[in-house]
């Protein structure tokens, strides 16, 4: 397995490359859609950085993969596999998550069955990547249908563990569970030291690089993990999440990313438009 990591520093996020070596067949993990939320612009630039290793490595892209519907970022999944072809996947669960925010912004026309995705991946699902057996974890607390990605003797395991000075997930987002979260930190625990970890987001302090990938054994001394048991976690979890402002693209990236990155249809004057809900999340 070759692994290569972009750093969308606008977000925050990692998008992840993955390749089989022999047959050159590859997945991308968390692709990003460049969106300028003042001008209500969107890029591919980010997108584009990656399409060109796709070329330059002549590699043939199969999957498209999303460990949850990201409140932080928009997809770039429909233009990536505009571009080189691959399926859309995310986690089984997307449904519940699409039912909770077809009421926060009134899709009417939302089908919430998850449908605008290729792929639903759940517990135990497998991908065949070349030689490479990419299997599914359901990974959830973060959101109802977080997923982790299992390949080779890697995780890819979305906004579950942030870098180990950091922290972990919140886990105040609509359907989102501290308890549950804690189980599913516990369960990335459960496998070996060795095991790397590859990352969605990092927050560096100016001028320290974003760490993209640690290990199991770095993670058993993340800083939000301490001396805690269970309902340690949890009440430091909700104490914290209350404090917490909302991601700043929460409101464009959520309503984009439950239709697998589609933009909304374009209006009788061919501009589309996205739904800023009044009072209806945060606090």
């Amino acid at each position: 397995m070759e692994v290569k990591t972009y750093f969308d520093q606008s977000t925050s996020t990692f998008t992840h490359l993955v390749w089989d070596i022999s047959s050159k067949q590859a997945a991308i993990i968390d692709p990003v859609l460049d969106f300028n939320y003042p001008s209500g612009r969107t890029g591919t630039n980010s997108a584009d950085s990656v399409i060109n290793d796709i070329k330059q490595l002549n590699l043939s892209l199969q999957y498209i993969l999303e460990t949850h519907a990201h409140a932080d970022h928009l997809s770039a999944a429909p233009y990536l596999k505009q571009q080189c072809g691959g399926q859309t996947g995310i986690g089984a669960k997307i449904p519940v998550v699409q039912d909770v925010f077809k009421g926060v912004f009134n899709m009417t026309d939302l089908t919430t069955d998850g449908s605008q995705f290729d792929l639903l991946l759940g517990e135990g699902d497998s991908l065949t990547l070349g030689e490479l057996n990419i299997k599914v974890l359901e990974t959830p607390g973060h959101t109802p249908a977080c997923v982790s990605y299992q390949i080779d003797d890697a995780l890819f395991i979305g906004d579950t563990f942030l870098a180990p000075n950091y922290g972990t997930a919140r886990a105040d987002f609509p359907g989102g569970d501290a308890s549950t979260l804690y189980q599913s930190l516990k369960r990335i625990l459960s496998f070996p030291d060795e095991t790397r970890l590859f990352l969605c987001h990092d927050y560096p302090e100016e001028g320290v690089a974003p760490q993209s990938v640690c290990t199991v054994a770095d993670q058993r001394n993340n800083v939000q993990l301490q001396g805690s048991g269970a309902d340690a976690f949890i009440e430091m979890r909700k104490t914290r999440d209350a404090q917490l402002e909302m991601p700043v693209l929460i409101l464009p990236a959520i309503q984009v990313n439950i239709r697998a990155g589609q933009l909304p249809t374009a209006e009788d004057n061919g501009v589309a438009y996205l739904k800023i809900p009044l009072n209806q999340i945060g606090h």
